[in-house]
Order: C-alpha cells, then structure tokens, then sequence
C-alpha cells in the first residue's frame, strides 16, 4: 500500500497506482531471486502475491484519503512486512551457503527494494538513503546478519522469528528517536 499511496499522493493514473504498489511489493523478492539464481521470481510461481498487491493498490486508489489517516497503522504493518522479507530473505542467503555480508545483503534487499524501486519510479531519493531518524535498510540489515548468526543454534522458523523481532524493535526505538545515523555535512561551495 505505500507504493500505491505514493502513486495517489503524486496523482498517477490507476494503471500507474497499480504498477507502483505492484513493483513496490514483489521488487525486493525480485531482485533476491535474480540475483540468487532463482530463475523465476517467486512471485511469478505464485500469483497470489500479486493479486495481494494489486488488491491493495486498488483499496489505495478508491480509499486514499482514508486511509492516508492510518498512516501509523500502515507503517506497522509495514514494518511486519520489512522484518518478515528481511529475515526470509537472510534464510535464502544462508541456505546458499553465503558469507555474513552476502547473507546480510540479500536479507536486506528482500526487504527495501520494493520501496527503493518505488521511489526511484516516483522520482525520489529513496528513503533508505537518508531517513537516518527511522532506520529501515539498517534495521533490516540486522535481522538478517542475527540470521547468519543465530541460524546454526535454531530451527528456520525460530530463527525468522528472533530475526524479525529484531528487525521490529529496531524500527521502533528508531521512531521514536533513541537511535539515529550519524550524518556528514560539506560545507557548501560557491
């Protein structure tokens, strides 16, 4: 629903609300499977996933303004959705046999690059790249090194749930502005 929403905030056509909440949902499990070797997007062998995402793009089109006042509400779940893609992601990873920065890259990708997709479409910087005060990538990014880390010690499902929990405390600190990045200013040139 975020990438639909950006779409109805931008006023993009229907057809374009659908392409941007539909990117938005499968992009980062796109791009893992690509560049895992997968040679068929998950989301292509199971269409369900996309319905998902259509249906939701669709409730975004018809009911934005209303649900434009659920933000925080949306960005839970949206959350749920980051540690969840993250930490399944990270498994893959693993079960790969990659490396700590192999397996933490994949995880973290399966989580953001649907939104960084989305942004780049809506012709933004992704936000991944400088909301220091709301980790996202970075939260994502430790849930899925605590994959690589606790995998050996727990079962898969055990592991996606402690990685995920993670993953949501660290968003939630984060909002509420206990952790931020530090950012490097230039001083400006003439």
């Amino acid at each position: 629903m975020s990438g639909a929403l950006t779409a109805v905030r931008k006023r993009f056509d229907i057809f374009g609300v659908l392409v941007l909440g539909g990117v938005t949902a499968v992009g980062g499990g796109s791009i893992r499977d690509t560049l895992t070797g997968n040679a068929l997007p998950l989301f292509l062998q199971d269409e369900t996933y996309l319905w998902v995402a259509l249906l939701g793009s669709l409730l975004a089109f018809s009911f934005g303004e209303r649900l434009a006042r659920f933000e925080r509400t949306i960005s839970f779940f949206d959350t749920i959705g980051l540690a969840l893609f993250a930490a399944s992601g990270a498994l893959l990873g693993v079960r790969l046999g990659l490396g700590p920065l192999g397996v933490t890259f994949v995880g973290m990708l399966s989580g953001v690059g649907g939104g960084i997709i989305r942004d780049l479409l809506a012709a933004q910087v992704p936000e991944v790249m400088y909301r220091n005060d709301q980790l996202y990538a970075t939260a994502a990014a430790l849930g899925a090194i605590m994959v690589y880390f606790i995998h050996p010690y727990f079962g898969d499902l055990e592991t996606q749930l402690l990685a995920s929990a993670l993953v949501v405390v660290v968003r939630w600190i984060s909002r509420r502005g206990w952790v931020r990045l530090p950012v490097r200013r230039l001083p400006q040139s003439d």
